[in-house]
């Protein structure tokens, strides 16, 4: 990318202009041609002042921001040059300095727009051809990439949820199986407790068949006579009794 070019082009324009301005521009050229741009900007803006639509002193001024990596001020200043340059070479050379200032800022398409406007008032300018093909390549470099990203990242996200799907599967297989232990358990104490409900059952069906105390069925006078003959081996049992233990005798009184 060329910077020297234009100077020499605004050199070349002071040579026909009032001897104030030509002289505060050489004096921003030396300036510029030994890098002290600030001292060259201090002259340029001078003639400037004196004169606001001088040509030269636009372009060599944007020249020295474009060196001071100022670059939006630079294209401020050029563009007042190019909207004021009257012969198509001023505005090639002003739409080419632009151009520069967008490539080296990377902003491909619109350096590639100011290298055409270029061409357009110079076909046959040589360096914006190459600098145009040159913004052209890092162009179509930077949407590929941007492509490449945009599917990676794509890619990473499809992942991502085929990670976030697997997991919720896993976890949803997790507890389907947690909720069957849990069912199984449930279904294993129902069971301890039926067992226990059919055991007690068992119990009781065998206590239930044991011999159960029948009713009597004697008539009425097979009881009594039952009766008395347990009253009669009574009173004979408690007669044996009087008899062991002896019956006192009855005696007289004695007077």
């Amino acid at each position: 990318m060329r910077t020297g070019i234009v100077l020499i082009a605004a050199l070349l324009i002071t040579s026909v202009a009032n001897a104030q301005h030509q002289k505060l521009v050489q004096e921003g050229n030396k300036m510029y041609e030994q890098k002290k741009y600030k001292e060259a900007d201090a002259a340029y803006q001078q003639a400037l002042k004196a004169n606001p639509t001088y040509i030269p002193g636009m372009f060599n001024f944007g020249n020295s921001l474009y060196q001071q990596q100022k670059y939006e001020a630079s294209r401020k200043v050029l563009d007042n040059a190019l909207k004021n340059a009257k012969d198509k070479g001023s505005k090639a050379g002003a739409s080419y300095n632009i151009g520069n200032t967008y490539m080296a800022e990377k902003k491909w398409e619109e350096a590639i727009g100011a290298y055409k406007q270029t061409l357009r008032n110079n076909p046959q300018d040589a360096d914006a051809k190459y600098n145009l093909s040159y913004a052209q390549a890092m162009l179509k470099n930077e949407q590929q990439q941007n492509k490449d990203n945009k599917d990676k990242n794509k890619d990473q996200q499809n992942k991502d949820n085929k990670d976030n799907k697997d997991n919720k599967d896993k976890n949803k297989d997790q507890q389907d199986k947690d909720d069957k232990n849990k069912d199984n358990k449930d279904k294993n104490k129902d069971q301890q407790k039926q067992d226990e409900q059919d055991k007690d059952k068992q119990d009781k069906d065998k206590e239930d068949q044991r011999p159960q105390p029948q009713p009597s069925k004697l008539s009425q006078q097979q009881a009594d006579q039952l009766l008395n003959a347990l009253q009669q081996e009574e009173k004979k049992l408690q007669d044996k009794k009087q008899k062991e233990k002896g019956v006192p005798v009855k005696m007289d009184k004695d007077w």
